[in-house]
């Protein structure tokens, strides 16, 4: 293990003026945990592009690593549940939010955050499936345990082009369901074809206020956008159906009313990736191996170096990726 190696740090001024560095650093840098891994992939995802152009509150803590997903080889660990030379995913429980994160050669952390590397999945798929991916899979479980299965009609995916989006298309195209994606890239529509939609619709159908009550139009939805494109996915799910919320890429406002609730039975199902039980995210990634289309995966991928992290953090929040950006942390660029 180096004693000094390359990160990406987050600090702030006394002004609150934040600065972005790439900069050597050292396990001293480092927070508490029990575990050190040494990072080979990462990814980017909305929450990475929030933490790096400062559009959003995502950090907590001063100064600060960012990165909320990695995978990679166990290099110490004091937890019974790892050994040097374990293969880990990590998501979420405030890493590169409160927890110094996966920008950097190595990061420190609980052992009880970290998963076993599934098997028949290695560091790079792991990592373009990430928090994003990980996100659709809990979203498609949840709707399965509402009862939306493929014949209760189709499901509508919010943000289709990103992170979420994409592989939640995938997953619900392979499990069999009819897919509606709503974007604001019509133009992706092939793409977003030959991951499994069978319609692609306009975000602008969406983006007005919302009515209480529209046209049912499907079963079941899976939204990342929130504010007005939430209230109307609400106002047009059918009697008895379900919508899981995960995402705030519109808005953190939601303008609604009560009427698809009380008049339609329609259920919102929140979804939290970042504090999930570890029963929960075991299953979540134990089903990714067997219910997503690798071949998709791959479809839906780009792939850079580290010195790629802060370019790509802002085109993802200027909506200029297209589903997921895997890291890898052995190349400065790819």
């Amino acid at each position: 293990m180096q004693d000094r190696f390359k990160g990406i740090l987050l600090t702030r001024d006394e002004n609150k003026v934040m600065s972005v560095n790439v900069t050597e650093l050292g396990l001293d840098d480092l927070m508490e945990g029990d575990v050190v891994v040494e990072v080979e992939w990462t990814t980017i995802n909305y929450k990475d592009g929030l933490a790096i152009t400062g559009k959003g509150p995502v950090v907590r803590r001063w100064p600060m690593v960012p990165g909320i997903d990695c995978a990679g080889t166990v290099v110490s660990s004091e937890n019974e549940r790892f050994k040097a030379g374990d293969k880990v995913i990590l998501n979420g429980f405030g890493v590169g939010e409160v927890h110094t994160g996966a920008y950097a050669a190595y990061a420190r952390m609980k052992g009880d955050w970290l998963i076993p590397m599934p098997q028949g999945m290695d560091g790079r798929s792991a990592m373009a499936i990430g928090t994003a991916g990980y996100t659709a899979m809990l979203s498609v479980m949840a709707l399965e345990r509402h009862g939306i299965t493929p014949g209760r009609g189709p499901v509508v995916v919010t943000g289709a082009n990103g992170g979420v989006g994409t592989v939640a298309i995938a997953l619900l195209g392979k499990l069999g369901y009819e897919v509606i994606a709503s974007t604001g890239r019509t133009e992706e529509a092939d793409f977003l074809k030959s991951l499994g939609a069978s319609e692609v619709i306009h975000r602008d159908e969406l983006s007005s206020p919302a009515k209480p009550l529209a046209k049912e139009r499907w079963a079941g939805a899976i939204d990342a956008v929130g504010s007005h494109a939430l209230a109307n996915v609400l106002s047009m799910t059918s009697y008895g159906g379900a919508v899981t919320a995960c995402g705030l890429a519109q808005g953190m406002d939601l303008p609604t009313s009560v009427a698809p609730f009380i008049l339609r039975g329609v259920s919102l199902l929140g979804i939290d990736s970042v504090m999930a039980p570890l029963a929960l995210r075991q299953e979540a990634w134990s089903r990714l191996v067997t219910d997503l289309d690798m071949d998709k995966l791959e479809a839906l991928s780009s792939e850079i170096g580290f010195d790629g992290i802060i370019d790509a953090a802002h085109q993802i929040i200027d909506g200029k990726v297209r589903g997921r950006v895997v890291v890898d942390m052995k190349k400065p660029n790819a």
